[in-house]
């Protein structure tokens, strides 16, 4: 007895439902996904999935079961070809429904997409075996992290900046920190021969460029002096006669005053340099006068006392003999 094993009906007629069933099944297989009722999509899983079985086997009897049910000769080479080799190592679940959110808007039900798995529509397998790959990843980094920082813990002087926990994992922090050491110990471990080449050929890359630099520098300024005649020409060639002239007399105007300028100063370091002589020779004056004894200094002294002392009188006279001549 088949109790409780007649499914859904679909609210249609028996022979509509397998017509139904057997065009969804065709359509799945040739364009690899459909749009339908969620009701229909749960439905049609079952004979999918049979028809996909049968095409796995590959036998004569296979073939003649399944052209009973599939109705285009493409769909069966599909079957029996592409999906074959392409679920030969899995084991039931074919196919996936994806509900669309959305009803429909004559009898609003519910919507949903059935599509086969590996098929060009299907981007969420895409997405897990990325989301897989990066797991793995990280897993392999987790390891590369721990042997280095394994190593650094063994060398002497190196404080332990990151504190681990039972059962935790490293915390992005210390992650960098034991990259970075990892990356010096690369360093040290490397020979000072390939250190002298790096630094030779960072040199050499340095005076490269200078050099082009300074090329680029000389280029341009040749441009500018070959550009400054070529202006000068075009801006006499665009003034007048009159023009002419008055350029020139302004220019015999600053050479005039540029040779005063010069004979002034000229007059004046002869001036400081006359200047200069008197203050050394009267400093060797007073060095002179300096080096004379005592004896001599009283002796001058005396000469020029007497001597005043006889221009007294005199000076006297003078004064008496012009009172004299006023009365």
């Amino acid at each position: 007895m088949r109790h409780l094993k007649a499914g859904n009906r679909l609210g249609v007629t028996t022979a509509h439902r397998l017509a139904m069933m057997r065009n969804m099944v065709t359509s799945i297989i040739e364009n690899g996904q459909i749009t339908c009722t969620l009701a229909r999509a749960k439905e049609v899983r079952k004979p999918l999935e049979k028809m996909i079985g049968l095409g796995k086997r590959g036998t004569l009897h296979s073939r003649r079961q399944a052209l009973r049910f599939v109705k285009s000769k493409e769909a069966m080479a599909q079957l029996f070809g592409d999906l074959a080799e392409r679920y030969k190592d899995r084991d039931g679940g074919y196919c996936r429904i994806i509900k669309l959110g959305k009803n429909r808007l004559g009898d609003n039900s519910e919507m949903a997409i059935i599509q086969l798995l590996g098929s060009e529509g299907d981007k969420l397998s895409e997405l897990k075996t990325q989301k897989g790959a990066k797991k793995k990843q990280k897993k392999k980094e987790s390891t590369v992290l721990k042997e280095v920082s394994e190593e650094i813990q063994k060398i002497p002087g190196i404080e332990e900046n990151s504190t681990m926990e039972s059962g935790k994992e490293v915390s992005g922090e210390a992650e960098n920190k034991a990259e970075i050491d990892g990356e010096k110990l690369i360093q040290e471990k490397n020979p000072p021969e390939i250190k002298a080449k790096d630094t030779a050929e960072v040199e050499k890359k340095i005076k490269v460029d200078e050099e082009d630099e300074d090329s680029n520098k000389n280029t341009v300024k040749k441009e500018v002096r070959a550009e400054a005649p070529e202006e000068k020409n075009e801006a006499d060639s665009g003034k007048t006669q009159t023009e002419k002239s008055e350029a020139k007399k302004e220019d015999t105007a600053e050479v005039e005053k540029k040779i005063k300028v010069d004979e002034e100063d000229e007059d004046s370091n002869k001036d400081t340099v006359k200047k200069e002589v008197q203050a050394e020779a009267t400093e060797e004056k007073n060095e002179a006068d300096s080096g004379k004894t005592q004896t001599e200094k009283s002796e001058a002294k005396s000469t020029q006392d007497k001597a005043d002392a006889d221009s007294k009188p005199e000076s006297t006279d003078e004064s008496e003999e012009v009172n004299k001549t006023k009365s």
